[in-house]
């Protein structure tokens, strides 16, 4: 069978491909030449950035598969591939941790000023060095804080994971689960379980009063769930990470929010349009960036491209 990574796909995934006998292109195929290609191949592997729509679908009667490394499918008309007789297929676990450790990452960033001190001090750090020190002295810490959840699935259980590790307090909303339990993780070497907490939906409104940070862990597609009316129930001083899906907030009121000093910091790892469009947002000083780089670790790509081959191997055997 011919298999098309369009996304790329890691090395030990096309390798346990190639060895079941399945020939692997990993040279990508531009979007708008794709309704011409496609047809080709038997199945497709994509990550976020080529759109598996109805039109395309129609063009490739000869797709057996869609696969899509990673959790949301937002870029795959899914219903519609199944009723073709297309099996989709996706990874949803295998990122969770690569996500959730972005999110600390950016929090850990904001809170003690990381990502402005690290534009400043390469170009002006003598002159405002001990400027710098003394803005820095206002850093905070995560422990004893209340982390806000908005989705409470794979990686929203993971986020919620590593935060309890880390002394903070958790409350969540999730339009779909009311309920559920998460487990500590403690290192094996101690030799022992940790607890396992319950964790239960609350509606939104309470979770954006509540929360000193807000995480969201939801799909993109249904336009913003956080625009200005959400940003102002949430606490003055509160900041906000976004490392699910570009579109789910809004980035002209989230860039009012921080100037007008309503929130102390936002971190994105996605972005309405990417690359983005609206600028403005990105040079301001409480803005921690990445370039939607989630699940973009080592590890996460090699479990990824593991898991993907084992299921396209499973359908195509």
């Amino acid at each position: 069978m011919k298999i098309l990574a369009n996304d790329g796909i890691d090395a030990a995934g096309k390798a346990l491909l190639e060895s079941a006998g399945h020939t692997v292109q990993t040279e990508s195929i531009p979007q708008q030449d794709l309704n011409n290609r496609l047809n080709d191949f038997d199945v497709i592997v994509v990550r976020s950035a080529t759109q598996v729509r109805k039109e395309l679908i129609d063009a490739a009667p000869n797709i057996k598969i869609i696969a899509r490394g990673g959790v949301g499918m937002d870029n795959i008309d899914v219903e519609y591939a199944k009723s073709r007789g297309i099996h989709v297929v996706n990874t949803p676990a295998a990122s969770s941790n690569s996500v959730a450790e972005l999110v600390f990452g950016h929090l850990l960033s904001a809170l003690r000023f990381l990502n402005y001190t690290n534009r400043i001090m390469p170009n002006e750090g003598d002159s405002k060095f001990k400027e710098l020190k003394k803005e820095c002295a206002k850093g905070k810490e995560l422990f004893g804080k209340t982390l806000g959840l908005i989705g409470m699935g794979r990686i929203g259980q993971e986020t919620a994971r590593i935060a309890l590790g880390l002394g903070m307090n958790v409350v969540a909303h999730d339009a779909f689960v009311e309920e559920v339990s998460i487990k500590i993780k403690l290192h094996p070497a101690l030799g022992m379980e940790g607890p396992s907490v319950s964790l239960k939906s609350q509606p939104l409104e309470a979770v954006l009063s509540e929360a000193d940070f807000i995480t969201l862990h939801i799909p993109g597609g249904s336009g913003n769930l956080i625009g200005e009316k959400e940003l102002a129930q949430m606490k003055k001083g509160a900041g906000i990470v976004n490392c699910a899906r570009g579109g789910v907030v809004d980035e002209k009121a989230l860039k009012a929010a921080l100037e007008s000093g309503h929130l102390s910091f936002a971190a994105l790892d996605v972005f309405e349009s990417e690359p983005p469009v609206y600028t403005d947002i990105l040079s301001l000083r409480n803005v921690s960036l990445s370039p939607h780089i989630g699940a973009s670790t080592v590890e996460a790509q090699e479990r990824i491209g593991i898991e993907l081959a084992e299921k396209i191997n499973s359908l195509l055997n």
